[in-house]
């Protein structure tokens, strides 16, 4: 820090050991307001003087869908470099540029517009901004865009890996970011792409491609992996054709938002009900094709769960820890109801009762 920035704190009577643990980023003035929340304090020291307490804000922009370890680490940093009174805000796009830009390119969606958001408080944000994304926005210049969004959002500092890029066409890269920086007062920093470890004994890049990959496949213990925490979808409960009643195995059937599932298959995991209580849950998602052709559904079934589950309209969430097999058209119910227990065992067996009460 240097020492005309010492001396701002210690006048606006700001020990020195606090000043020891204030951000890195040097100090600026600024008018700019945004969210109604000012970027700087201002303060009167000992002798009426106007002087300026620093208040950073740092900003990480992206997709964010999935929120891997790869954006928890843009958070990460951005949280060390506006310190511990600062703010961090993540700044993300609805819907993906790319469902305006080519629609047919598009690709499914891991998490919803509000389940990014919550993880990404979660994860070390304090606000998310959500640019509503236009045609007029995505026709923007590198430096048209980043004008634009200094306009909406006051920031001090951006945050960003090395593939970033924005802009029309991808034009702007992070070189292109640092050199608007240093024209506009503002610092960049680069992340390096963080590296995970896979179970087939490879290892990539965290990304949001990798987990719509490993989904698709029904890697869910690799999700984990990528996204630092277990897979999770919700959805309401809702009225299914009620078979598994009649087999011995009632399920809840949920209606989902859209979203990627993960392939069609058998899993074991964990249901979480409105009451917070958590149970082991045997997860099928497919068609059932052992009768006939239906549209692709996700049914779970809750294992020591006592009560109903046909009054309809509640939301479940579904962690999912391990798949077990894939879809199979059985022979007929004697063989399926076989098959049933089996994966119930399975799951009660892969799930231990002591993860399912933390």
């Amino acid at each position: 820090m240097s020492a005309c920035v010492g001396r701002a704190f210690v006048a606006a009577g700001v020990s020195e050991e606090r000043i020891g643990t204030l951000s890195p980023l040097w100090c600026r003035r600024s008018s700019v307001f945004a969210h109604n929340l000012p970027i700087f304090y201002l303060l009167l020291d000992a002798d009426s003087k106007l002087v300026t307490l620093l208040r950073l804000r740092c900003i990480t922009i992206g997709n964010f869908d999935g929120v891997h370890v790869g954006h928890q680490a843009l958070l990460a940093r951005a949280r060390v470099l506006a310190g511990s009174g600062g703010q961090v805000v993540a700044v993300t796009f609805d819907p993906h540029p790319v469902t305006l830009l080519k629609p047919e390119l598009a690709p499914p969606a891991v998490q919803t517009l509000q389940e990014r958001r919550v993880c990404l408080l979660k994860c070390g944000a304090d606000d998310v901004h959500v640019i509503n994304t236009t045609k007029e926005l995505l026709t923007m210049s590198a430096e048209q865009f980043m004008a634009w969004l200094r306009a909406q959002i006051a920031f001090d500092c951006i945050v960003e890996g090395p593939d970033f890029h924005f802009g029309k066409d991808r034009s702007g890269d992070i070189n292109t970011l640092r050199a608007i920086g240093l024209n506009c007062n503002f610092q960049m920093e680069q992340v390096a792409p963080i590296e995970v470890a896979l179970s087939d004994a490879s290892s990539a890049v965290a990304s949001s491609s990798l987990l719509r990959w490993l989904l698709q496949h029904g890697r869910v213990n690799d999700v984990a992996t990528v996204m630092g925490r277990a897979y999770q979808l919700s959805g309401v409960v809702q009225k299914g054709d009620q078979r598994g009643r009649t087999l011995g195995w009632p399920t809840a059937n949920m209606a989902t938002a859209g979203q990627l599932l993960p392939s069609d298959g058998v899993y074991a995991g964990i249901a979480t009900l409105p009451t917070s209580a958590r149970k082991r849950a045997a997860i099928s998602i497919g068609t059932k094709p052992t009768f006939g052709a239906h549209t692709r559904t996700v049914e779970a079934f809750l294992l020591d769960h006592k009560a109903p589950l046909d009054d309809y309209g509640w939301t479940l969430t579904l962690e999912f820890s391990r798949w077990l097999r894939g879809q199979t058209r059985f022979d007929g119910v004697q063989a399926l109801q076989e098959q049933m227990n089996m994966d119930t065992q399975r799951t009660r067996q892969e799930i231990a009762q002591e993860v399912v009460l933390t």
